[in-house]
């Protein structure tokens, strides 16, 4: 491992000037600087992290608090935490993973030990009980998620409500009137979890202004628990057409049970999948959807962050707005519906 004196020695100058080049507490010319930074590139030198905490009173890591949940789809909350670390990367920093369901302690311990310098919280509820010690911390935060009450806070999002309206539109302009939305695991609408609140706001609402009619049943994804779901929706309302299905796990039970009943994709049923574009063209019947943008959530959440680090941030909500991408699973509605 390259050390900081053969960085000076290479470069002709004094190790104290190589620190204060890295540092930046001094000024040093353009020629020396140039030097240095020559050295330190032909020599493949790496700051040793806990050096530059020492000496700048900064880690240059952010805490990235991602609970993996069983009942949340792991694929795409990794790359969500992909697109943060390769971000932040281009940055400067070295990102921490907190995989635990700590909650409030992980806070804690982030903003009580200097393990990093700013965080990046995952798996947002609507009235999150890390919230509280966010507004109370002078450290920066961003939030992938969205709560109930955003004031003090940044957040970055897909505009999950939109979401919910721009499927029942897209339903609607097929003639679909009856629509059954299969949901996430009854436990993610237990923690009231933002994402999915907000989508069935979004889809209830615009059916109700377009007249249609709605049911959601949560699932807790995989063939049989699709299927007793399935089952319920087509007793209690037989007339269904369109599906919504925001659960990753439960979009190809669904068409191969819609199969096994003899009803085919799109000609008697059309399924619109909120989802990543992977799951929804490697799907038996690839997916009009939804697409989750996972790689420009986490780019959005870091350079908010970075923003705030280097005081030029200022709270605010992000919002991605959704695009809907018809394929094969969707299409006019049966003649003989009301």
């Amino acid at each position: 491992m390259v050390t900081l004196a053969e960085v000076a020695q290479h470069a002709g100058v004094s190790a104290s000037t190589v620190s204060y080049v890295l540092s930046g507490k001094r000024s040093i010319s353009g020629a020396t600087r140039q030097r240095v930074e020559q050295s330190i590139r032909e020599l493949g030198y790496h700051p040793n992290a806990g050096a530059r905490a020492l000496a700048s009173s900064k880690s240059n890591i952010i805490a990235l608090m991602i609970p993996l949940r069983t009942d949340m789809y792991v694929p795409v909350m990794m790359e969500i935490a992909i697109a943060v670390a390769t971000t932040a990367r281009t940055h400067g920093y070295d990102v921490l993973l907190l995989t635990g369901e700590e909650g409030p302690d992980a806070v804690r311990r982030v903003t009580g030990s200097g393990l990093a310098d700013a965080m990046i919280l995952m798996d947002v509820q609507l009235d999150d009980e890390r919230l509280p010690l966010l507004r109370g911390t002078d450290q920066p935060s961003v939030l992938i998620g969205l709560p109930a009450d955003t004031s003090g806070l940044t957040c970055v999002d897909l505009d999950f409500k939109a979401t919910g309206a721009l499927c029942v539109e897209h339903l609607a302009m097929l003639g679909h009137r009856d629509i059954a939305v299969i949901g996430e695991a009854p436990a993610v609408y237990e923690r009231h979890t933002g994402f999915a609140e907000r989508t069935l706001d979004g889809l209830r609402l615009r059916s109700q202004e377009l007249g249609m009619r709605l049911l959601h049943r949560p699932c807790e994804g995989g063939y049989d628990a699709m299927a007793v779901t399935l089952a319920r929706i087509l007793d209690e309302r037989p007339s269904t057409t369109g599906f919504v299905v925001q659960n990753e796990s439960a979009v190809e039970p669904l068409l191969a049970l819609l199969r096994q009943q003899g009803r085919a994709v799109p000609e008697d049923v059309s399924v619109v999948g909120i989802c990543p574009d992977q799951v929804a063209t490697q799907a038996s019947v690839r997916l009009t959807s939804v697409s989750i943008p996972a790689q420009e959530m986490g780019r959005h959440a870091v350079e908010q962050l970075v923003a705030k680090l280097d005081g030029r941030g200022s709270n605010e909500v992000v919002l991605i707005a959704p695009e809907l991408t018809q394929r094969a699973s969707t299409g006019p509605a049966p003649a003989n519906t009301n």
